[in-house]
């Protein structure tokens, strides 16, 4: 992994980023963070035993809706690694094959050359602009057409007199429209501009394991082979300036360089997120196991031990990516997992549920706190919104009695009662001549008081 990629964090340093987006669950993100270190620690030691050193996979236990996705997205955010997130359940929907379980490296992969690609794209930016205004120069001021033949009077290979000192003190046509180019002098003005586009056939194949199988960028080799067709479009000049830079941006961009960095990125630092684990927990049953969730954790185990994939821009090693597995487990348990699955995920954490102080903090303290959102939100209407303390209490204790009652979604029920809340001020919001609106208690139970009170209205609202 490139040092440009690498971010050095300490696993307290770690903790206290998660801190700012996620409340509680202190042991999961200790859990977390300690894997992310060892990766950086693993880099540290020497090459010969570096390959040795296998990741700690993580299996998260708990409910749904108490921070498992979150923890393992700001993870990857914090490390600057390509992440994915997938459910597992998805390896079965199609009966016993379901979706290639490989496919989840090769989407990795597409996301880390993403990635490196907008990295070099702020690299090479600066040059792309350069070179674009000079173009645009061309097309508003274009260049004197070579004289074929000497004028009238003058001998071949004789140059035309100049007056030195007036071309010294005058700046040039070009450079004067350059300076009204660069102060927005030319805002308003049109140019038209030349656009290559490359025409794509529209084809389908139908294969078991799909077109990736075929390990052919089809793209590629049809944008080789296909003639490039040219349109003409007449736009403002900041638009023609942007698409002239970004025709000169992909041209600066040296793609074999990006696709073998990420490459190397998605084997040292990747993160694959494993939701719905326990989905594929089969339990052997009086007619004997469940073969397509056994089936899916026996095609899953090689990935998650290490093996090679072959994707359409080379293979990748999965030895050393971090597997995130999370699960509720309420019918199942991970001892339900097959022997060799459970013991690639040597941690096991188990998250807290969620209870009335935990979403009086959600909705606060995060950097991202709900509250927060929707004051945002109505701000850009003119309208300060301000919550009381007792009615982020009460919204807190109708979300845990919702959740006891109904189904416990965790702080998910907080997105439902919330929207629900407010739905009438942000209808009226752009009519409304108040400056400032006040949330009290007693405006939330009116609010929300008849889904408290009828199970089967809230069941199906909240």
């Amino acid at each position: 992994m490139t040092e440009t990629h690498i971010h050095t964090f300490t696993p307290r340093e770690i903790v206290s980023e998660l801190d700012k987006y996620i409340v509680g669950q202190h042991e999961a993100k200790r859990a977390v963070a300690l894997a992310l270190r060892n990766r950086w620690r693993r880099q540290q030691v020497p090459e010969e035993l570096r390959d040795e050193i296998a990741p700690k996979n993580i299996i998260m236990i708990g409910p749904t809706g108490v921070g498992k996705t979150e923890i393992a997205r700001r993870l990857a955010k914090l490390s600057n690694a390509p992440f994915l997130k997938i459910e597992a359940s998805k390896f079965t929907e199609v009966g016993y094959v379901g979706r290639d379980v490989e496919s989840m490296i090769r989407d990795l992969v597409e996301i880390a050359i993403n990635m490196v690609k907008a990295e070099e794209n702020k690299r090479v930016e600066f040059k792309a602009r350069e070179i674009a205004e000079e173009r645009l120069l061309d097309l508003l001021l274009p260049p004197r057409p070579a004289t074929p033949h000497p004028p009238d009077g003058m001998r071949p290979g004789e140059k035309p007199l100049e007056i030195v000192g007036e071309k010294r003190s005058a700046p040039s046509t070009r450079e004067r429209l350059r300076q009204l180019l660069r102060n927005g002098s030319l805002d308003e003005r049109y140019v038209d501009v030349e656009i290559t586009q490359t025409a794509m056939p529209v084809f389908e194949i139908f294969s078991g394991s799909g077109i990736e199988e075929m390990g052919i960028n089809m793209k590629d080799m049809f944008s080789n082979i296909l003639p490039k067709k040219t349109k003409h479009k007449k736009v403002k000049i900041p638009e023609a300036l942007e698409i002239l830079t970004q025709e000169e941006v992909q041209k600066l961009i040296d793609m074999d360089r990006v696709v073998k960095e990420a490459l190397t990125l998605v084997e040292q630092g990747g993160i694959i997120f494993l939701d719905e684990i326990d989905k594929i927990a089969g339990k052997e049953s009086a007619h004997g196991p469940d073969v397509s969730r056994e089936g899916v954790q026996r095609d899953i185990l090689p990935i998650v031990e290490g093996t090679k994939v072959n994707t359409k821009h080379g293979m990748v090693k999965t030895d050393h990516i971090l597997f995130i597995a999370a699960g509720a487990f309420y019918v199942s348990k991970p001892s339900d997992l097959i022997p060799e699955l459970q013991g690639r995920f040597p941690i096991r954490v188990e998250l807290d549920s969620l209870g009335k102080e935990e979403f009086v903090r959600i909705l606060t303290e995060p950097k991202n706190a709900l509250i927060k959102q929707y004051k945002a939100l109505m701000a850009t209407e003119g309208i300060e919104l301000d919550f009381a303390g007792d009615a982020v209490e009460k919204i807190a204790e109708i979300a845990t009695q919702i959740n006891e009652k109904t189904e416990n979604i965790g702080a998910r029920r907080l997105y439902t009662i919330m929207e629900k809340l407010l739905d009438d001020i942000s209808f009226k919001a752009p009519e409304m001549n108040e400056p400032k609106v006040t949330i009290t208690a007693d405006y939330v139970e009116e609010q929300l008081k008849e889904f408290v009170e009828d199970e089967d209205l809230s069941r199906y609202i909240l």
